[in-house]
């Protein structure tokens, strides 16, 4: 028997001579060693519906002394360990929220304000010197925010007051602020083509001067689209006359992340949709996951993973049947539990890897591996089987594989299905006979649904080589 990889696959481009790399969808991979393979696929993790009735879409939240707030359509919320929403009151806007917190109270930027709540009702702050607010920032003693073009801080012993003559810039590049993050007592206005550090020094002015050595000249593409990620300013983005790719920005260098396969996949996206991007991240379980939430579909990062393959680890994610957005965002850790939001819809939920359906509803799953090839001769592939973890889904399912084939990586042949083994069936083993003549190569690919929740180690096939070379008449 073969052992063929898992991990990730291989396509054809259809509309160019070009292989692209299929990574999994709805699948995580994990390098682990465990006497069958050196990594397996595990389900990604579910979203438990917690609450169905909120004041509108997710559009971000934080933990604050304990709580779980976010911003639910007009609507800044606290939300309990069980679900329960209380709304504290309406701050506007639309778009997603960044939010912040000094010791006295919780701030964020929405419908051009920047908005306060020491744990009840949120007030915006009324100094007219303040300008639009498009981001907000927590760094020092100050609340810092950005109007788009000018950097601007709250007076320390007020922060409700702006002082006009506290303003600064980032002058590296004239390209427009998109967002600030602080990073130690560091701070960082990510642009549309550079990115600038900056630290206290105090002084009647504007109280932060740009960090020498530390200005990195690649922006993000929208405001939403950098985060703090592994002590470093994780974006979506380019310089000037580049490609857009996944960067992570650090002590004035900036190194990608994205593999050619990333960047590919996002040329399809026009301006508008790239600034529309959000990234965030996330630690847990051994992962330290980054995901690029792109307008049809996640793309997440596993900085843990990537460090043990030593090439970076990609998975995709999605709340549909077939390629869709990822309808759980804003991951906030509150007790041992991650309750994000629906940024399409009206709920929350948790995260949870017991179950695999994204707030009750069905979606599927997805990888390809590797081509087949026998030197360019034909052969005959007798059987081919997953080696999994079946028999751990739930009471009553009866879930059901199916795997078609590609002879030119673009066109697929029709599926051909088998049963998964329900609960309580350990020993199943998943199987298929008979998968016919590969003429020069092919590539398999294997696709269920949630309820079909299992981890894969490995991918056998029992091959007979023909030695006879096949096409052109020959």
């Amino acid at each position: 028997m073969a052992q063929i990889p898992i991990l990730n696959g291989i396509y054809a481009d259809p509309t160019r001579p070009d292989f692209r790399t299929a990574y999994p969808r709805n699948m995580v991979p994990v390098p682990k060693e465990q006497g069958i393979s050196k990594g397996y696929l595990r389900p990604a993790e579910g979203v438990r519906l917690l609450n169905g009735a909120t004041p509108g879409p997710d559009r971000g939240g934080c933990v604050w002394r304990g709580t779980c707030y976010r911003v639910m359509g007009t609507k800044l919320c606290s939300v309990s360990a069980s679900g329960a929403v209380t709304v504290l009151g309406d701050v506007g806007g639309a778009d997603p929220v960044n939010m912040d917190y000094s010791f006295d109270r919780l701030g964020f930027a929405s419908g051009r304000r920047l908005w306060y709540s020491t744990g009840g009702a949120p007030f915006a702050v009324a100094d007219a010197d303040i300008g639009a607010v498009l981001d907000a920032a927590y760094i020092a003693g100050y609340w810092m925010v950005t109007d788009g073009v000018s950097i601007a801080v709250t007076e320390l012993s007020d922060p409700l007051s702006v002082n006009p003559l506290r303003y600064g810039s980032s002058e590296v590049d004239p390209d427009k602020v998109n967002s600030i993050h602080r990073i130690r007592n560091e701070v960082y206005a990510v642009n549309r083509n550079t990115i600038e550090g900056f630290r206290n020094v105090g002084g009647t002015g504007f109280p932060f001067q740009p960090i020498q050595g530390a200005q990195v000249l690649r922006g993000s593409v929208g405001p939403w689209a950098s985060c703090v990620f592994e002590d470093a300013i994780a974006f979506v983005g380019n310089g000037r006359d580049e490609a857009v790719g996944v960067y992570l920005a650090s002590g004035g260098a900036s190194v990608p992340i994205s593999t050619r396969e990333i960047e590919t996949a996002l040329e399809r996206y026009d301006e508008e949709e790239l600034a529309a991007i959000q990234i965030e991240s996330r630690v847990m379980r051994g992962h330290r996951m980054l995901y690029v939430h792109a307008p049809d579909v996640t793309f997440a990062y596993d900085a843990a993973a990537s460090a043990v393959v030593e090439e970076p680890a990609w998975h995709l994610l999605s709340s549909s049947i077939g390629s869709g957005p990822l309808r759980a965002r804003g991951y906030v850790l509150v007790g041992n539990q991650w309750i994000a939001g629906d940024p399409l819809g009206s709920r929350i939920g948790v995260m949870d890897s017991g179950v695999m359906t994204h707030y009750g509803a069905q979606l599927d799953w997805e990888f390809v591996v590797p081509a087949i090839y026998n030197e360019g001769n034909p052969a005959i592939i007798h059987e081919l089987e997953l080696v999994a973890l079946p028999g751990r889904v739930a009471l009553g399912a009866d879930p059901v594989i199916w795997t078609s084939f590609s002879s030119d990586g673009a066109g697929w042949s029709r599926e051909v299905a088998v049963r998964a083994g329900k609960i309580g069936q350990t020993d199943k083993r998943i199987v298929w006979l008979d998968q016919g003549l590969v003429e020069h190569w092919r590539v398999q690919r294997f696709r269920g649904t949630a309820d079909a929740n299992l981890s894969f180690a490995r991918l056998e096939a029992r091959i007979e080589p023909l030695n006879r070379k096949r096409g052109n008449g020959v």
